[in-house]
């Protein structure tokens, strides 16, 4: 993929304040003026962004309805009255489930979990759900990650005497459902300091409100920060304000004393003995989490997430690992067979969008093909496939910077229902309007995104000498951690590089380079690893300059040891602005 580098410089009178800031806390000024970039301009700020507290988390009854919730639920347990935790098929829902679930169980017996099946209800809550929770003798019913839009149903529910707490952080429509208390952050009308939770985030707010008010210890909810930090990787909300907190001690949680349905996901991994970062969860953990949701039932995963036995949780997570390579082989095949319907898309070049459909593909996994789409023609795409009632249902991807809900909101009056975030939506329409849809969406996407969201682009924050790539500096950009996104893992570039003369291929198919190179200002021969850049191997033997751009990483195999993690490789000549 070609690239364009863009660098992240500040105003003159900005990077005066970032030098300032540096100088205040004691921290390289290129640190400082990455701080400064997200947001962090004082020395407390700074404070609290490098030691997040959990003492600095809101109160949970400042979130609307938090008091009826809690209301709710201990009226629930004075009563004896059945709960069911009910959440979506995903990563975030599974979590989220698992978390409240968890810790209602500690003091309360009387609640059991549902993960729907997504293709015997669908997403969301259904009737079928509902008439079982009635059949149950459920009355209150705590939905996670999903339910915000699902008024016919929640009414429904309500007429058989049952009462919905729903814990979303999904957009709502105007008209909200008609549930005894809502949590949701994203309400027109919410006031609570933090917008951007996770569902599982909200699950943990609601129960950190519920232990406030039984006089219930903070530590017996700390074991449960590890499926924060999981549910906010995987999801890919914002690693700022609230989420950083919960990240960070979740990750610390994850990486000391991991619950057993949790070791043994990392065991079947292979992240034993491994400090367990965020890309570990999003591309490892997360994955696993949610095949079983994708192939089979996302209960199977709940199973797992509570086990308390390790031998029988290993067994489990190596069903679920099943699963995951399972559903490898059906993703490899459909993204090929997406990419030859894209092939023949007419007039391709000009197009802004990409909307693909197939009757026969997996629903489990049209949103990592939407992904990989997005990723390969970097256009907004929407991937659909035939749903049980004879709909055409999927997912939508975005690019960066470009809202995809309010492009797939402006076709509501065709679709049969959506929901979702900035960058991903689920969607589900009528067959007939298909064309409709394609063409309107186009013209939305036409209309609003600009050039620079369409073209693969990498946000440089700083050139670099190699003399600067020091260990006392990689430790300062380590305090900058739990990375994701609106705080992203650093990129740097630096010009003007050459083969030390030990470069070479290296992986099973010779996809990757091993490199060990020196630039042309100092004398630091320092090593990196280009996964699936081969194809440059040629260049750099031949002894020209050339450019890289990079994240600073740790060498696994090397403990202390400094390693370029090279995300694209450039001629010398190239211009980049």
């Amino acid at each position: 993929m070609n690239y364009k580098w863009k660098y992240q410089s500040l105003t003159p009178q900005n990077q005066e304040a970032a030098d300032k800031l540096s100088a205040e806390i004691g921290i390289n000024p290129i640190v400082g003026s990455i701080l400064f970039k997200r947001g962090i301009k004082t020395p407390r700020q700074a404070k609290k962004f490098f030691s997040p507290r959990l003492t600095d988390l809101h109160d949970p009854f400042e979130m609307k309805d938090m008091d009826k919730a809690v209301k709710r639920i201990n009226q629930a347990i004075g009563m004896k009255e059945k709960i069911l935790v009910y959440g979506d098929y995903d990563v975030d829902g599974c979590t989220a489930v698992t978390l409240v679930y968890k810790f209602l169980q500690e003091f309360y017996s009387n609640v059991e979990y549902y993960i729907p099946d997504r293709y015997e209800d669908g997403y969301g809550i259904s009737f079928k759900a509902i008439d079982r929770a009635v059949s149950l003798g459920v009355r209150v019913i705590i939905i996670l990650d999903c339910g915000i839009k699902a008024n016919q149903e929640i009414a429904y529910a309500q007429a058989h005497g049952i009462d919905f707490i729903v814990c979303d952080h999904h957009v709502p429509d105007d008209e909200l459902p008609p549930a005894y208390a809502i949590l949701d952050p994203k309400r027109k009308d919410e006031t609570y300091p933090y917008h951007d939770l996770s569902g599982c985030g909200i699950g943990f707010k609601l129960m950190q409100a519920f232990a406030l008010n039984n006089g219930i210890e903070f530590s017996r909810l700390t074991p449960l920060l590890e499926l924060c930090a999981v549910s906010i990787a995987a999801d890919l909300v914002p690693v700022l304000g609230e989420n950083r907190i919960l990240a960070f001690h979740g990750l610390r949680q994850l990486n000391s004393n991991p619950s057993v349905g949790l070791q043994a996901i990392i065991n079947v991994c292979g992240l034993t003995d491994k400090e367990i970062g965020m890309p570990d969860i999003i591309f490892r953990i997360g994955p696993r989490i949610n095949a079983s949701g994708r192939i089979q039932n996302g209960s199977e995963t709940i199973d797992l997430l509570i086990e308390k036995d390790l031998t029988r949780a290993i067994e489990k997570a190596n069903r679920i690992n099943t699963y995951n390579e399972a559903r490898k082989d059906i993703d490899r095949q459909m993204t090929e067979e997406a990419n030859a319907i894209v092939d023949k898309i007419k007039n391709l070049d000009n197009r802004r969008s990409i909307v693909v459909y197939n009757k026969e593909w997996h629903k489990g996994v049209i949103g990592i093909v939407a992904s990989r789409l997005t990723e390969l023609y970097y256009r907004p795409t929407v991937v659909l496939a035939l749903d049980e009632n004879g709909n055409l249902t999927g997912s939508a991807r975005s690019v960066a910077g470009f809202d995809i809900y309010s492009g797939i909101e402006n076709c509501k009056d065709l679709l049969e229902n959506f929901g979702g975030h900035t960058y991903a939506v689920g969607l589900t329409l009528k067959e007939e309007h298909i064309k409709e849809f394609i063409q309107r969406f186009e013209d939305y996407v036409e209309k609003h995104i600009k050039d620079e969201q369409t073209a693969a682009s990498l946000d440089v924050e700083a050139e670099l000498n190699f003399s600067t790539i020091t260990t006392p500096f990689f430790n300062e950009l380590k305090k900058l951690r739990p990375f994701g996104p609106q705080n992203p893992e650093p990129l740097f570039s630096t010009r003007n590089v050459y083969d030390y003369g030990t470069s070479k291929v290296v992986g099973r198919g010779q996809e990757h380079i091993k490199l060990e190179l020196v630039d042309n200002k100092s004398n630091n021969i320092l090593s990196g690893i280009a996964f699936g850049q081969s194809g440059h191997a040629r260049f750099i033997k031949s002894k020209r300059a050339f450019n890289i751009c990079y994240t600073i990483a740790e060498n696994t195999y090397k403990h202390g040891e400094i390693q370029l993690q090279i995300e694209d490789i450039q001629p010398a000549n190239t211009e980049q602005k």
